[in-house]
């Protein structure tokens, strides 16, 4: 967990301006493993910080993600979720509870020999399936 002192030194660091509802979005973000959307950070924070809308959320997350300080993931098309842990792992999504797990992986192992002529931007790994609590509870009924 970080506290805010840590968090607003990391935010001076990259000469962001410090507000604090962009404090208190990146504290809830870096302190949540649950990979939140929009709607749970702004459930989350709204009686903290009355102030908050959920532009004010969209704003900040986009620029955040832009100055790389978290990752937005994109696994279903309807929704995005958000991950403050920005070395690079992957994500194994549930398709039966809907959690996000991270997963420590070696990229740089994937075979992109028929790539060569490609710029390469973003390596993301996204892996669906049941987790074992919900496969150990398919497999009790």
């Amino acid at each position: 967990m970080k506290t805010l002192k840590e968090l607003s030194d990391e935010l001076k660091r990259n000469n962001i301006r410090l507000t604090h509802q962009r404090l208190k979005v990146l504290e809830y973000l870096s302190n949540s493993k649950t990979h939140p959307t929009v709607e749970e950070i702004y459930s989350a924070l709204k009686k903290e910080v009355p102030s908050l809308s959920k532009t004010t959320i969209y704003n900040t997350l986009n620029y955040l993600s832009e100055l790389n300080l978290i990752k937005a993931l994109t696994i279903d098309e309807n929704e995005a979720h958000f991950d403050a842990d920005t070395h690079t792992h992957g994500h194994f999504k549930c398709s039966a509870c809907g959690k996000i797990y991270d997963f420590d992986i070696n990229i740089d192992s994937f075979d992109t020999e028929h790539l060569n002529n490609f710029e390469i931007n973003e390596k993301i790994v996204y892996f669906k399936g049941i987790c074992p609590r919900c496969l150990s509870n398919i497999n009790i009924e």
